[in-house]
């Protein structure tokens, strides 16, 4: 029995140090209570079970019910969870079991059997399904309880459903109903039912007094930065800062934090920088046309045109609209039309003259260096291996100078091209064929550039 009353010392000690200091914990308060105890229902659910009970409805009337007063004890241990313990006080006959041989009654001087009193505590948890803060409140209630009568203890674990109802000032209505199960050999099961009202122990705390706080210190731009550390004290800037605004050292109107150039005044498109070059050609990006290759002004940054794609651009271009050689200038390469007029100048064997015919193809020849004024020629005259070198090399010289002389007639100035003959140390086909030594007789005709 001692281990008994241990327990409940225990458990109740246990319960103030996990006790929470919520605002909704319930806090220490004392109630008082009447209740009812009941071992005649205890002992039909028993035989009968609990169902069998209700449908016979033979629970015990309340001339079989003993009346009982007693006190609770409350105090939360978290927002759901309340400690309370119950200290009941009743006149009764125990119904022990019979067995047992204890007395339940005693003789009175009258010879009437007596009722002695019977007291109960025990210590229980009410597991809250709503905090306190709702006003009506169901829980189920488990705990450890001993109950005396005359020098005998009886122990015993009450369990059971609660409803807690919230009253005025701190205070509250509990109704629970508890089936004490035996934990004793001597003990008899048996329901509790009671109804309480309780009062908390303190009383609610009183407001301190607060006093005004003392006035602040100035702060005129309300920076939060005071008058007396403000370094700007009437312009608004940040304490970092002392107070005043954030610089703008290059003063671009974008302030340094914001300021990727912070030393250079730029644009704030440009996140306080410069307005970019990209291809550093010295023309920002704004006004570049072609801001990633490298250009000039005049050409509002892109490179010089080349307008007939030759590759020649078109400020050193001579015919900037015809693709040409850098040879000439960036006009066209007049050899092809050279070569055409050389074709037809083939000569017959031993001869240096050549027909109307031939020379016709002479007249583009002329009109390309009137075109082309820095364009000269070169003619070469050739033969076949027929005969010894001397009379060929006079021979080659002489064909060369009948077109010279051609050239000369129709207004070519003789500084604008040069003879020599080849005799037949340069040839083009095979002279060991006639069709071969007809092409060796040649003159040709290349463009020298100036």
């Amino acid at each position: 029995m001692k281990k008994i009353l241990f327990s409940l010392v225990v458990l109740t000690f246990a319960s103030s140090l996990f006790a929470q200091t919520e605002d909704n914990v319930k806090k220490p308060s004392l109630a008082l209570r009447v209740s009812a105890f009941d071992f005649t229902t205890a002992k039909n659910i028993q035989v009968n079970t609990l169902g069998g009970v209700y449908n016979n409805r033979s629970w015990a009337s309340s001339d079989k019910l003993h009346k009982s007063i007693g006190v609770q004890y409350f105090k939360g241990i978290t927002s759901k969870v309340d400690l309370m313990i119950n200290l009941d006080f009743a006149v009764l006959a125990y119904p022990y079991d019979s067995t047992l041989g204890l007395k339940t009654a005693w003789p009175s001087p009258q010879g009437l059997e007596t009722e002695k009193l019977y007291t109960a505590i025990d210590a229980n948890l009410n597991f809250k399904l709503l905090p306190d803060d709702y006003s009506v409140v169901p829980y189920l209630t488990a705990g450890l309880g001993v109950g005396n009568f005359v020098s005998n203890y009886m122990a015993y674990a009450p369990i059971g459903l609660g409803l807690q109802i919230k009253a005025k000032h701190g205070s509250f209505i509990n109704i629970n109903s508890t089936f004490r199960m035996e934990m004793s050999h001597i003990s008899t099961p048996h329901l509790n039912h009671g109804i309480s009202y309780s009062f908390p122990l303190k009383a609610k705390d009183k407001k301190p007094v607060v006093l005004p706080p003392p006035p602040p210190p100035a702060d005129t731009d309300n920076d939060g930065v005071i008058d007396e550390n403000d370094k700007c004290p009437t312009v608004a800037g940040l304490a970092k800062y002392g107070g005043c605004p954030i610089p703008d050292t290059d003063k671009d109107g974008i302030n340094d934090e914001q300021d990727k150039c912070p030393t250079v005044a730029g644009l704030a498109k440009y996140g306080g920088c410069p307005i970019p070059d990209t291809d550093k050609d010295g023309i920002n990006d704004e006004q570049d046309k072609c801001p990633t290759v490298a250009g000039l002004a005049r050409y509002n940054g892109c490179p010089i045109p080349d307008t007939d794609k030759d590759g020649i651009n078109d400020e050193v271009d001579a015919c900037p609209t015809e693709a040409g050689i850098s040879a000439n200038h960036g006009c066209p390469d007049v050899q092809p039309i050279l070569n055409q007029a050389a074709s037809d100048l083939k000569f017959v064997t031993g001869k240096s003259n050549l027909t109307k015919k031939q020379l016709a193809g002479i007249s583009n020849v002329i009109m390309m260096l009137n075109k082309y004024t820095n364009v000269n020629i070169a003619i070469g005259g050739h033969t076949d291996n027929t005969g010894a070198e001397r009379i060929n090399t006079k021979l080659s010289i002489n064909r060369a100078s009948t077109v010279a002389k051609f050239l000369t007639k129709n207004g070519v100035k003789a500084n604008r091209f040069t003879t020599s003959g080849y005799a037949f140390s340069k040839p083009v086909a095979d002279n060991k064929t006639k069709a071969g030594r007809a092409q060796n007789r040649r003159v040709e005709l290349t463009a020298v550039y100036n």
